[in-house]
């Protein structure tokens, strides 16, 4: 029996196959792990220039120069320089969570939950120092980047009322809880910032003491000064 006369593809059907012709195997590699390969590439590109010691501004034409790419494959994978920039730090903060929770999970007692989680971040940036100057050094002042630190922050600091909450067993305020959080991350912050700069010449370890005694010495003083005034007011 004949084959019966073809259909000509609609507007839908001719996308789709150029689509897939553009993304078949070639030299081996299929089409998803090129566009993926590439998209990693750019980020890692941007994350040099991000990270750098003296940071440059993120444009398409000098992340693509660095990748070895064409602003094609740029606009492949991303819509703008924000975009790519917002993605670069997303990555960064959710390399930093999990393996800071991932440690925090093994330790025995909160104290030592703490202190795990504290220098599997403390590790991170030190092996990555592009990652740690992304997240911290104040020279990279673009609005997206700033914006993204005022999520992160929030989000580090609500990690941070919960285990130092736990470990001093504190019953203050809501508020007064919230604001000590977000000391203790400014403070860790800031710390890290210029550890990473060269500012604050200590070993890998003493940062790491340093930073878990940031995380709990302000709670104490806290819980200190209200009981004192409690016992004043009697």
């Amino acid at each position: 029996m004949g084959r019966g006369p073809s259909t000509p593809e609609t507007g839908s059907d001719a996308a789709a196959s150029d689509s897939a012709a553009s993304l078949r195997a070639y030299g081996g590699e299929g089409g998803d792990t090129r566009v993926a390969r590439r998209r990693a590439s750019l980020i890692d590109a941007a994350l040099d220039l991000l990270g750098a010691d003296d940071a440059e501004a993120v444009t398409v034409r000098g992340v693509c120069r660095r990748a070895g790419l064409t602003a094609r494959y740029f606009y492949e994978s991303f819509e703008s320089v924000d975009q790519l920039v917002g993605v670069v730090y997303d990555e960064v903060i959710e390399e930093i969570t999990h393996s800071g929770l991932a440690a925090f999970s093994e330790g025995a007692t909160m104290r030592s939950k703490v202190s795990g989680a504290v220098a599997a971040i403390v590790d991170l940036i030190d092996r990555d120092r592009r990652k740690g100057r992304l997240l911290f050094s104040q020279a990279l002042l673009s609005p997206v980047i700033a914006a993204k630190r005022m999520e992160s922050t929030a989000l580090f600091a609500g990690l941070t009322l919960q285990s130092t909450s736990s470990i001093l067993d504190v019953h203050v305020g809501p508020a007064q809880a919230t604001g000590v959080a977000h000391y203790q991350v400014g403070g860790l912050s800031r710390l890290l910032a210029a550890w990473l700069e060269g500012d604050v010449e200590l070993s890998q370890s003493d940062v790491v003491d340093l930073s878990v005694a940031l995380l709990v010495s302000p709670a104490e003083i806290l819980e200190k000064s209200l009981s004192h005034g409690s016992a004043d007011g009697e």
